[in-house]
């Protein structure tokens, strides 16, 4: 039997110590570690586990919240007697490993890869409350990457800790298949493979339908369940919002860089399967034999599938948020596209909180520019804007009356544009509200090198920018900013209106208004600042996946 223990945050002395669970944690003030026999036990429906206490709260790491076979979708875990321990981090889904990059993003990121495995439908919790009848807010993170990488607790900001202090809410971030093992649209080789190129997405109802089940244990409310996710977490929620299976499952969502109105359709997506199948020296008698064949050459095989296939959907004009092994519109488990879903009233009563940032993935942002005199800037212009390049200069100088030079090169306009459209599509509704942001603030960290790009608003949102400094910078505007947006999202699952000391008021967003929060050093609304710039960007427009 574990002797009940005391593990200092540094792992440098080991006592015993006698507790037990409760309530609340025993000396919520220090950031010991404390584990064992009766302490943090959680009775689910599938059986007890044990995690530890830290720092005031309840933690539990790699929940097994499904099962799944390759291809398949999932089902519920096995049942299991006795106390299953969850301290660790569980598996994260196969994907291509981590190319080592360049000393000064390796440093801002920080990126945990983690073991991979199929078996990773797994999920973590942190709360201040177990056992105890309190109806926490449920905040679920659903991790960016795109459809192919990422997990769960890749950045040191996704850890659900300082959420759940501050705002009292239940944190669980999760992880679900990716790539080929769960986007490779078989359904042409017959009923078994039919929901084969959506199983990432039921994977994510599955952990849902789970906290759903659970959740009040750990202390939180399934009846008021917040999704919120970035770039490719976006794009899940975008679609998890068309999903009838998905319907609810969740009451909020927020989507930062990561609007999707279009996804994969079986018409490209089961060509792909079926070329894979092909690359793979196999034919439709022998398909089940994928179930054998190690990872890494399904993910070649369909790779290069989808290399041959993309050529035909650019030149029928088709295009989606990502081309290849993501979510497709079946006209079963996902009906319509996101767009149409939403112009047919799909999640009317879910209030929606989205946004993007300044510079996204402007391939301009980390160069330095000498001498950027009006002439030369007028001619680094003109290859994109032709004629309109003048107007352009003067629209954006009039949307941003403060921006540098520079910034008229960098701004990004692809992720924009699909969130106001999917934000005026919301907006439209009639429904719930929709609240839009743009950040804005440029870090000073590693000499400034960043700027504002995709990802530098995680930190802030989650309350830990002091985890993610080579990225974000870790100085007063930065805390007092993270303050503001992580304060900003706990309010929004509390009440679906976010709002925060400091910040003015964030009236909610209709195309007439263009009400947007400007999330800066000094945080501002303005109306509609963008719509006319968006306009013109549109006419030449830039496809980067």
């Amino acid at each position: 039997m574990l002797k009940k223990s005391i593990l200092p945050l540094l792992g440098t002395a080991l006592c015993l110590f006698s507790g037990c669970a409760g309530r609340g944690v025993s000396t919520p003030s220090d950031n010991q570690i404390r584990y064992g026999e009766g302490i943090a036990e959680v009775k689910t429906a599938f059986g007890t586990v044990a995690g530890y206490e830290q720092g005031g709260l309840y933690i539990f790491k790699g929940i097994e919240y499904a099962e799944a076979d390759r291809f398949m979708p999932p089902h519920d875990p096995s049942r299991w007697d006795g106390v299953k321990t969850v301290r660790a981090y569980g598996p994260v889904s196969p994907q291509s490993h981590h190319v080592i990059s360049a000393d000064s993003d390796e440093f801002a990121f920080n990126w945990t890869d983690g073991y991979m495995g199929e078996d990773c439908l797994r999920l973590n919790i942190w709360t201040k409350g177990i056992n105890d009848g309190g109806k926490r807010p449920v905040m679920v993170w659903i991790h960016g990457g795109g459809f192919s990488a990422g997990n769960g607790q890749h950045l040191p900001c996704y850890d659900g800790s300082a959420a759940a202090k501050k705002g009292d809410v239940v944190t669980v971030t999760l992880n679900h298949r990716l790539n080929c093992v769960g986007f490779l649209d078989l359904s042409s080789f017959g009923e078994k493979y039919r929901y084969s190129g959506n199983v990432g997405i039921l994977d994510i109802i599955a952990a849902l339908k789970w906290i759903k089940g659970n959740i009040a244990s750990f202390g939180g409310d399934p009846d008021n369940v917040m999704i919120y996710g970035q770039s490719g977490g976006g794009g899940k929620i975008s679609t998890l919002m068309v999903a009838p299976s998905a319907a609810g499952l969740f009451h909020k969502a927020a989507i930062q860089s990561g609007s999707t109105l279009a996804l994969m359709e079986s018409k490209y997506s089961s060509r792909i399967g079926e070329l894979t199948v092909k690359n793979l020296g196999l034919d439709a008698a022998h398909v089940d034999e994928m179930s054998e064949i190690p990872y890494e050459k399904i993910a070649e095989a369909s790779e290069a599938a989808v290399r041959e296939v993309r050529p035909q959907a650019d030149a029928d004009g088709f295009s989606c948020f990502i081309f290849g092994l993501g979510p497709t519109v079946d006209g079963d488990f996902l009906p319509m596209q996101p767009s149409e879903g939403l112009r047919s009233g799909m999640s009317k009563d879910i209030p929606l909180l989205l946004g993007t940032n300044l510079n996204e993935f402007s391939v301009r942002a980390g160069m330095t520019y000498d001498n950027l005199t009006p002439e030369k800037l007028r001619e680094m212009l003109l290859p994109r804007y032709g004629d309109d390049t003048d107007a352009y200069m003067a629209e954006y100088r009039r949307a941003y009356p403060s921006c540098e030079d520079r910034d008229l090169l960098e701004t990004d306009y692809m992720f924009r544009g699909f969130a106001v459209e999917q934000a005026d599509l919301k907006a439209a509704q009639g429904g719930a509200p929709v609240f839009r942001y743009e950040f804005d603030f440029k870090s000073k960290a590693q000499g400034g090198m960043f700027r504002c790009p995709h990802n530098m608003e995680l930190a802030f949102v989650h309350g830990n920018v002091e985890v993610q400094f080579g990225l974000t910078g870790d100085g007063p505007a930065e805390r007092e900013l993270a303050d503001k947006m992580s304060t900003a999202w706990i309010n929004f699952a509390k009440t679906g209106t976010p709002s925060a000391p400091g910040l003015p008021e964030w009236p909610s967003y209709d195309t007439a208004n263009g009400a947007t929060m400007i999330f800066d050093t000094e945080c501002s609304v303005t109306r509609n600042h963008d719509r006319a710039l968006l306009g013109i960007a549109s006419r030449h427009p830039v496809r980067m996946f």
